[in-house]
C-alpha cells in the first residue's frame, strides 16, 4: 500500500482495519476491497437503532453503488462468512465494533463468538477487510460498562490481528501499515 489514493490488495486472506470515529477507515477498507477486483461484499453489522442510524445507513449503501453486495447481520457473523466468502468475492466487515456491541447487549457469550469468528477466518475461501474502531486510545470511559467494553474491544482488536497477515492504522485519512512491520532502521 504504498499510494494511499491507491490502495493495492494485499495478498494476505485476512486484513484487519482499524481507526478511530470517522478516521477514513471504511474508505479505506471499501478501497481495498475494490482494488481486488473481486466482487465487493459489504457484511453490515449496524442495525438501525433510530431515524439518524436509518439515514445514514441508507446514505452509505447508496454511496457504495449497485455493484455490492450489501447484507447486514448483527450477531451471526461467522456464519454469514462462510456463506458469502468464495475465490471470486471480497467481503467487507463493517464493523466489529459494532458487532460487538451487538454481542453485548443480546447476552451472547463473546468470547465463544470471537473464538467462533477466528476459527472462521482461517478457513475462508476468499479474502476478507475487517473494519473495527481503536477505542483504547481515548479517554477512559466513565462507567464500568463503558470500561468493560473498551476492554473487550481491545481484546477482540488483539485476537483478530494475530489472526490477520496484514493490519492498516487508519488516521485522519492516512492509512499506516502495522502488519507486517514496516522495515525501520533506528540509529541510536
Amino acid at each position: 500500500m504504498t499510494d494511499a489514493s491507491r490502495p493495492s490488495f494485499p495478498t494476505s486472506p485476512v486484513v484487519l482495519v482499524l481507526g478511530g470515529a470517522r478516521s477514513g477507515k471504511s474508505d479505506f477498507a471499501e478501497r481495498l476491497v475494490i482494488a481486488s477486483g473481486r466482487r465487493p461484499v459489504y457484511l453490515a453489522t449496524a442495525t438501525a437503532g433510530d431515524g439518524e442510524m436509518t439515514e445514514r445507513i441508507a446514505r452509505h449503501r447508496a454511496e457504495r453503488g449497485p455493484d455490492w453486495l450489501t447484507l447486514e447481520e448483527p450477531l451471526e457473523l461467522a456464519a454469514t462468512l462462510r456463506r458469502q466468502s468464495g475465490p471470486d468475492r471480497a467481503v467487507l466487515v463493517d464493523c466489529l465494533t459494532l458487532w460487538l456491541s451487538n454481542l453485548v447487549f443480546a447476552e451472547r457469550d463473546v468470547e465463544a463468538e470471537t473464538t467462533r469468528l477466528l476459527a472462521t477466518l482461517r478457513d475462508l475461501p476468499g479474502p476478507v477487510v475487517m473494519v473495527s474502531n481503536e477505542v483504547g486510545l481515548a479517554i477512559v470511559p466513565e462507567t464500568a460498562l463503558g470500561r468493560s467494553f473498551r476492554d473487550a474491544q481491545g481484546r477482540l482488536n488483539q485476537r483478530i490481528a494475530a489472526a490477520a497477515s496484514d493490519v492498516v492504522l487508519v488516521a485522519a485519512g492516512c492509512p499506516v501499515r502495522l502488519k507486517p512491520a514496516p522495515v525501520v532502521e533506528i540509529d541510536l
